[in-house]
């Protein structure tokens, strides 16, 4: 029977999770009962994606805004800590920042601008252009910046994060003083002990601050790198990929996750005889065009996945096929033509015309997008995405 559809993406509605329940268990039980349910069947290179909220969740990796604060203490004492590049985001940091605050004596915080490193917007730009301001050249004191822009909410929350932030700060009895700028070097102006806040330039931030007398320099990806007083932890990532759980504490990313995805797979293969690949994902790597967010406030997208999902696409273009190398083929003839092509392609596409205008990213980041999308971040309670024919082309 001919073939007419392509790759099905299904989200799986699954148990609420909780603190030391089998992560394993509950997504292969999840997969099976939705395979004879709905009545697909289960194929050689499926995908299984989870959501590393629930991971997170069963590991019962939590902290609170305490632990936060006695690791931030630890490492700056009673210095002017500079608290640079966060995101504005009420999920991502602000009880972060409440952490850091009950750490510290004193806080410069410096925002980037026109926006944070993942798209939210303090200014339009025409705003800059208007008052004739250049983010690249120009520090503001928080003075300067309400002279020029006043009083902006954000267009999604509705919040004022500049006045937000600060209270926050301030709440804790912290003296905080806002700046604005896109240079790291600004903040030692101030002073030498940083806590660099952005995820993915953290690396060349932290660079910077050291090569120009910055003394205690540390990112989030070293708060919490260990347990504090039994708290939950990252080795890897710290601080970075937590999110809010309650007003003063934080789950975070999860750990040790390349063993979950093997056993997963493992035991998917014990069941069903069929090899399924497995990942866990995070945020999807994609940009609003509205609003302007880039979604990526995880520092990966997966954090562990199964062999068969490591590399990047390797595909031609059909539309390019059908336009340039079979231009004078038509119906079953170019069918065929394009089918020959496509089973005898290279296995490195690389610079070729005929595989311009395909997508050479990760397939992890690829598939973590598809399945961020599907999953969604609210009450579809499906965090777990089943994903068949992803890995098919045109000719099967």
């Amino acid at each position: 029977m001919e073939r007419v559809v392509g790759t099905v993406v299904r989200g799986l509605r699954c148990p609420i999770i909780n603190h030391g329940d089998s992560i394993e268990e509950i997504v292969v039980d999840s997969v099976l009962k939705a395979s004879e349910v709905e009545g697909f069947h289960m194929n050689d290179k499926d995908i299984v994606t989870i959501t590393e909220s629930i991971v997170a969740r069963a590991q019962g990796n939590y902290a609170t805004i305490d632990d936060i604060a006695k690791d931030v203490h630890s490492k700056f004492g009673e210095d002017t800590v500079g608290v640079i590049f966060p995101i504005l985001s009420r999920n991502r940091f602000a009880v972060v920042l409440r952490g850091i605050s009950k750490g510290v004596k004193k806080m410069v915080l410096m925002l980037s601008y026109p926006s944070d490193e993942v798209g939210n917007h303090l200014v339009d730009l025409d705003m800059l252009d208007e008052k004739g301001v250049n983010p690249w050249t120009d520090v503001l004191t928080e003075q300067q910046f309400r002279e020029h822009f006043g009083y902006n909410k954000h267009p999604f929350t509705g919040v004022d994060y500049i006045d937000y932030y600060k209270s926050i700060v301030e709440e804790y009895g912290v003296e905080c003083e806002v700046i604005f700028s896109n240079h790291p070097k600004t903040i030692l102006q101030y002073t030498k002990s940083v806590l660099t806040c952005d995820i993915h330039s953290r690396f060349r931030t932290k660079r910077i601050l050291k090569a120009n007398g910055g003394v205690k320099i540390y990112s989030l990806d070293n708060i919490l790198s260990e347990s504090i007083d039994g708290s939950g932890y990252n080795e890897a990532y710290g601080l970075l990929g937590s999110n809010k759980s309650t007003e003063t504490s934080v789950k975070l990313f999860p750990r040790n996750c390349q063993p979950i995805v093997d056993q997963i797979q493992h035991l998917l293969k014990e069941k069903t005889g069929k090899d399924i690949e497995v990942m866990i994902y995070g945020d999807g790597a994609f940009k609003d065009p509205v609003g302007k967010i880039w979604e990526l406030a995880d520092p990966v997208v997966s954090p562990a996945y199964t062999s068969g999902l490591d590399g990047t696409p390797n595909e031609v273009k059909l539309k390019y096929l059908a336009d340039n190398n079979f231009a004078d083929l038509r119906g079953e003839e170019l069918k065929q033509a394009i089918s020959h092509y496509i089973n005898n392609k290279d296995s490195d596409l690389v610079g070729s015309m005929e595989a311009q205008g395909t997508t050479p990213r990760k397939l992890t980041d690829l598939i973590g997008s598809l399945s961020d999308l599907t999953s969604g971040s609210g009450d579809k309670g499906t965090p777990v995405v089943y994903i068949q024919g992803y890995f098919d082309n045109y000719t099967k």
